[in-house]
């Protein structure tokens, strides 16, 4: 037994290190806004994710010099459990605790002792809200008159930089208040609560919280951007569920929110977010170690409520993944293919590295996130015949099947969105295809200007969501702008002298775009009158010279007609300096 609480000890205090370096990194959030220190930001970002592996490693050699867990017995892992369960009992970050716990083990065994004896599939807390709400939530009296609440609210939310003009920004909240509510309505606001943590992501902060009346609540967010004079503006007052929900979605980087207290935290944006499930909220904020626990606990439950079966994911098969889903379900799951078409001159390894890539980077609201498992496990009985046909012709050395239960020993999942192509061919609305061509042509523009370029554009590689966004989700071609060489086609007027012209491995030709982007001829037209500057290496020269020039651009996740600042005579195409 005190081997198995030293053991449990080691755990812990490696968890805290790592929990301590995440906070020191988030912390630093605010002063990288302030002083507008972005390649700083971006540089944060892949800091931040990297501190995991990097803790769980260190932890696991550590208890290697110790022990040699293969031959340890059931009954030791089930002595260091209940130990490390009495060390996190009142710990302010348990249900990470428990998730690091779970890793340990996961790297340990190969993924291969997923049970609850071993490890915490199920958590040994269930959490009630509100327990430490004090600790994430400040309230403000509104018996007062509206402004007050907000001389209240800049009281409370200090900065070290100054604001450009405070007085101005309270009376555009104020109006954007009373334009909200009508005078009799807002009368009966009795509380705005927000969240004590500023979220931080790109160029801009938000001040989270919510608007309390009588039989329900509404979101209350301030949106706050930096001039180059390093003062600081409110931009917009966002109070529509829809609005909160983008500013959270999956395809956009975490959030840099600094907290103590993270479950409670979550539940608070679940009260806010409700169509969001729990995973997705503590991914939104950067625990992605723990939003795949949740995701799993999520995806187990549900199971056990449904009958379906796993089936190949509608629209055309790709030539690199093997994608399938449980149709009742919002998720896919990715599979790297054993062999790739001729076509495709990449492996296995160069694919992940391109997951990995995103993963790192600014997916600025247009790159889906996703998450990598191993040894996943799926019930036989439920995978459809032409599915596991389908695995064993394309994905054979990445299965096994033992009993009922199929493993597969290396994926991705992806949150599931109708693939473009098929939205565009059952689609009879001309407006809705114009929006969604439109988003297409802003999608490939934006990944550009983070410096991404997208490399296969096909339509079919593009998903549209709920709210008319259009995401990109198809990585094993991307790599950096300056990676790229874009160039006018070749012109010669010998017919017998293509295969002489001189092309270079790395050279594009954004001339051929408008043929294979989309394929029908009036798609064609509309994407090249919308966004035919695509079509022009002009174009994608100049976007690789800002790149270049390290221009970090503020991508606004909400409709920029909700800015205090907006003009319709402005151009608001992709992007706001």
């Amino acid at each position: 037994m005190e081997r198995a609480q030293k053991i449990a000890y080691q755990i812990l205090s490696g968890f805290d290190k790592s929990y301590r370096w995440y906070s020191r990194i988030t912390k630093g959030a605010q002063s990288r806004f302030e002083q507008r220190r972005w390649a700083a930001s971006q540089q944060a970002i892949k800091e931040r994710i990297t501190i995991y592996e990097q803790s769980l490693g260190e932890v696991v050699t550590e208890i290697y010099h110790h022990l040699q867990p293969q031959q340890e017995t059931a009954e030791f892992w089930l002595q260091m459990k209940t130990c490390y369960t009495k060390l996190i009992a009142h710990h302010p970050q348990f249900e990470l605790a428990e998730t690091f716990y779970n890793s340990v083990i996961c790297r340990i065994f190969k993924h291969g002792c997923i049970t609850n004896d071993m490890m915490f599939v199920e958590s040994t807390r269930c959490y009630l809200p509100g327990q430490e709400r004090d600790k994430v939530v400040v309230s403000f009296d509104t018996t007062g008159t509206v402004r007050n609440m907000y001389d209240q609210i800049f009281a409370t939310f200090t900065f070290n930089t100054p604001f450009a003009d405070l007085e101005r920004d309270k009376q555009n909240l104020e109006q954007g208040l009373r334009a909200v509510f009508p005078q009799e309505e807002l009368a009966k606001v009795h509380t705005v609560e927000m969240l004590r943590p500023v979220f931080f992501r790109g160029k801009a902060a938000y001040l989270i919280g919510r608007i309390c009346l009588e039989n329900k609540t509404l979101p209350f967010v301030i949106a706050l951007r930096i001039n180059k004079s390093h003062e600081i503006f409110v931009d917009a007052l966002l109070t529509d569920s829809a609005d909160l929900s983008v500013i959270f979605g999956f395809a956009r980087s975490y959030f840099m929110a600094d907290t103590q207290n993270p479950a409670e935290l979550v539940a608070f944006l679940a009260e806010l977010l409700p169509n969001k499930k729990q995973f997705e909220l503590y991914m939104s904020l950067g625990f992605y170690k723990h939003g795949k626990t949740e995701f799993f606990r999520n995806y187990s439950h549900h199971l056990t409520q449904t009958q379906d079966n796993y089936e190949l994911a509608p629209g055309i098969k790709g030539l690199v993944m093997t994608v399938f889903h449980l149709p009742s379900y919002g998720i896919v799951f990715k599979v790297i293919k054993d062999e790739f078409a001729e076509s495709k001159k990449i492996t296995r390894d160069f694919v992940k590295n391109r997951y990995r890539l995103v993963k790192t980077s600014d997916r600025i609201g247009r790159m889906a996130d996703t998450h990598e498992y191993m040894n996943f496990n799926f019930d036989l009985n439920r995978i459809d015949p032409e599915l596991l046909n389908y695995l064993q012709e394309t994905c054979a050395s990445s299965i096994a099947i033992t009993g009922d239960v199929l493993t597969i020993k290396h994926l991705y999942i992806e949150r599931k969105m109708t693939p473009l192509n098929i939205y565009l061919n059952e689609e009879t609305d001309p407006v809705k295809i114009r929006s969604a061509i439109d988003e297409l042509g802003l999608c490939i523009k934006q990944i550009a200007l983070a410096n991404i370029f997208p490399g296969d554009m096909l339509h079919k590689n593009f998903g549209i969501t709920k709210h008319g966004r259009v995401i990109f989700y198809d990585y094993d071609e991307i790599c950096f702008m300056n990676e790229r060489n874009f160039r006018k086609m070749p012109q010669t007027d010998d017919p017998f002298a293509v295969d002489t012209l001189s092309v270079g491995p790395n050279d594009v030709f954004p001339q051929q775009f408008e043929h294979f982007i989309v394929g029908k001829k009036h798609l064609k037209d509309l994407l090249k009158e919308l966004h035919g500057d695509l079509m022009t290496p002009e174009y994608w020269i100049k976007i690789q010279g800002m790149c270049k020039a390290g221009k970090y651009l503020n991508f606004t996740p909400y409709n920029p007609k909700k800015s205090f600042f907006y003009h319709p005579d402005k151009k608001y195409d992709y992007l706001t300096l």
